[in-house]
């Protein structure tokens, strides 16, 4: 990551201050020190019978004491404390001792003593403030903020000789590329833009899943653009102080327009951008509120012709404050998705620009394995890939290393220490290859990439590996019913096998269960219930998790009831049909159980010499209930 532009390097002036102060104070501290060693007490009569003696140089008569100097080889200083001694000059007179008197300005004395150490302390305090208040400014990024500056925005200033990021580091996202070169353009020939009265809209919002490139995309447009950069993080405006993050709003606004053209970006905009009210504790007005009423604002007070661009992302829009998206302020949202397999063609190859990659590696193979991927995840793959192949020292990055990393991201870390017992392992095997059967006995399902029955992540006994061979984006009825049975294929297959059921289709049954009921209250798939949607989807959050809202104040006992009983015949019949598959290919079964536990893993080579695929198209499937099934034994 580039540096920030200020405070870059630590000048003389930023040291000249630090200095002074500690000569002042060694010479105040130091200076008695090195005098007491010098200076000797003597009583009266000794310091009288000394000066008689002509053992001193020089006799200076204070109000309160005699100081008498000694020169030579040895310097030293001798005090005594005056007496009432009428006779003091006379005997001093009668020596050779040259003597002086002293005279002290009392009131000068006693404001040098009580001022100066409150105005050296005070010129202590106003140098260390200001340092502090250097180290946490804007532009500075320093680790401790000064109290000076805690109103100042804590904004990372990125000049245009620093970024940089342009758009050939960012792959993935041509849409949202040709949407930022109107940015660009802006920028560098404002006049182009605004010939004809427009202007280009006050705010742009990137909106996207996590990883998907959204703040290297906004550094990308700075660099582009060869304009400074500011960036802040949307949490970093909010204080334990009320009022800081409305004044870090304006002063932010206030420096982006001294230095436009400009790029002001605020990330993870949704931790100051949440919908008002929502936050708020006995209905009181919090800061976050005051904070983003600034900001609403600053968005209406600045002219974006004076060449400003406000860019923000967020991976939760749903949660912010539809004062900030209406036209006027961020009335421009580009979505940045996750890639396609053309898109993730592209950025592996960034990533494998400096990796050393063995050349027949295919990239559109380990893409097509990656469905889903965003631009992080596929970083976060190839950095893996090559840390197996360092573990293993591999001179080059081989595909079994990605598959590896594959394995190591979507199931977890291999458990071997995890020892299973005899019955365990076969039950374990069977279950696996239930999935796998059903799945390539079924028509539309993703092919079997690998079986393994080494125990995975934190519950994982076994996996099945299912590889899409194309992104989709639509599933039929038909692919649901399939999907359902392939997850039931391990119940089944333990079912057939041992005549009794165990825990390990705990995962499997939980997922039948969401999809079973996604099919029957919000795709309409079931005839009986109609095309109604029976769940109301609130909010979809960019993770694909959705947030739904049953709405069962508004059904009656009947039709809860219908929906429950067309979720259970939906998992009846794919548990049905998979008993069925699995029945019909018991031999397969056994053997290719048996060859998981001899080799605990298996590939597409082994599951094709254990199951050909010319049953896809076989005689529809004579389907009985499990009960059914237990009878007929």
């Amino acid at each position: 990551m580039q540096q920030p532009a200020k405070n870059e390097k630590t000048t003389a002036s930023d040291i000249f201050p630090w200095v002074l102060i500690a000569a002042f104070w060694i010479v105040i501290f130091f200076t008695p020190v090195f005098n007491a060693a010098r200076i000797e007490m003597l009583p009266y009569s000794t310091f009288m019978s000394e000066a008689g003696n002509g053992r001193f140089e020089e006799v200076t008569i204070d109000e309160h004491e005699l100081v008498a100097t000694k020169s030579g080889d040895n310097f030293k200083i001798y005090k005594t404390y005056k007496v009432d001694d009428p006779d003091l000059v006379k005997r001093l007179s009668a020596t050779k001792v040259k003597f002086t008197g002293v005279r002290h300005d009392k009131f000068w004395n006693s404001v040098f003593s009580l001022v100066l150490p409150p105005l050296v302390f005070i010129c202590f305090w106003v140098i260390l403030m200001n340092r502090m208040a250097g180290q946490g400014g804007a532009g500075a990024g320093g680790m401790m903020p000064g109290l000076m500056s805690i109103e100042k925005n804590k904004a990372k200033v990125y000049m245009e000789d620093k970024v940089k990021t342009t758009f050939q580091d960012v792959e993935g996202v041509d849409e949202a590329k040709e949407e930022l070169k109107e940015v660009i353009g802006f920028l560098k020939h404002p006049e182009s833009f605004t010939r004809l009265g427009g202007h280009l809209p006050k705010g742009i919002l990137l909106v996207g899943p996590p990883g998907t490139g959204k703040t290297l995309l906004a550094r990308a447009v700075a660099g582009e653009a060869s304009v400074p950069f500011f960036s802040m993080s949307g949490s970093e405006f909010v204080e334990m102080f009320v009022g800081v993050g409305a004044a870090r709003v304006r002063d932010l606004f206030a420096q982006a327009q001294k230095n436009a053209p400009c790029i002001v970006f605020i990330d993870e905009l949704d931790a100051l951008g949440r919908a008002r009210g929502l936050n708020s504790m006995m209905g009181g007005h919090d800061e976050k509120e005051q904070t983003l009423n600034q900001l609403l604002v600053e968005m209406d007070g600045f002219d974006p012709r004076q060449g400003v661009v406000l860019l923000a992302a967020t991976n939760r829009p749903e949660i912010l404050d539809q004062a900030l998206l209406r036209a006027g302020r961020f009335d421009r949202h580009i979505l940045v998705d996750r890639p396609d397999k053309l898109g993730r063609i592209q950025i592996l190859n960034v990533h494998f620009k400096d990796k050393k990659i063995d050349p027949s590696i295919k990239v559109e193979e380990i893409a097509a394995m990656t469905p889903g991927f965003t631009g992080a995840d596929l970083a976060n793959l190839v950095n893996e890939a090559v840390i197996v192949a360092t573990r293993s020292e591999a001179q080059t990055v081989k595909e079994e290393d990605f598959t590896q990393a594959i394995e190591r991201i979507t199931g977890g870390l291999e458990k071997k220490s995890r020892i299973l017992s005899v019955k365990e392992r076969n039950v374990v095997a069977h279950h696996e290859m239930g999935h796998a059967l059903v799945a390539m006995a079924l028509p539309g399902t993703d092919p079997v990439q690998k079986i393994s029955i080494i125990p995975r992540g934190i519950g994982a006994l076994g996996y099945t590996m299912q590889r899409p061979t194309e992104d989709r984006y639509l599933v039929s009825k038909e692919d649901l019913e399939n999907k359902l049975a392939v997850l039931l294929g391990g119940r089944a297959a333990e079912l057939i096998t041992f005549q009794e059921l165990s825990t390990g289709a705990c995962d499997d049954l939980s997922k039948a269960t969401d999809i079973a009921t996604s099919m029957v209250t919000r795709y309409g798939m079931v005839e009986s219930l109609g095309p109604v949607a029976y769940d109301v989807e609130s909010s979809m959050f960019l993770d694909n998790t959705p947030s739904r809202t049953h709405r069962t104040n508004n059904l009656s006992e009947e039709t809860l009831k219908e929906i429950d009983a067309s979720i259970r015949q939906l998992i009846q019949n794919a548990e049905q049909k998979a008993i069925a598959i699995l029945s019909k290919y018991k031999a397969n079964l056994c053997r290719g159980a048996e060859m998981l536990l001899e080799k605990e893993a298996l590939n597409q080579r082994d599951l094709a010499s254990i199951f050909p695929g010319e049953t896809k198209k076989s005689a529809p499937l004579k389907l009985v209930s499990p009960d059914e099934y237990m009878k007929a034994q």
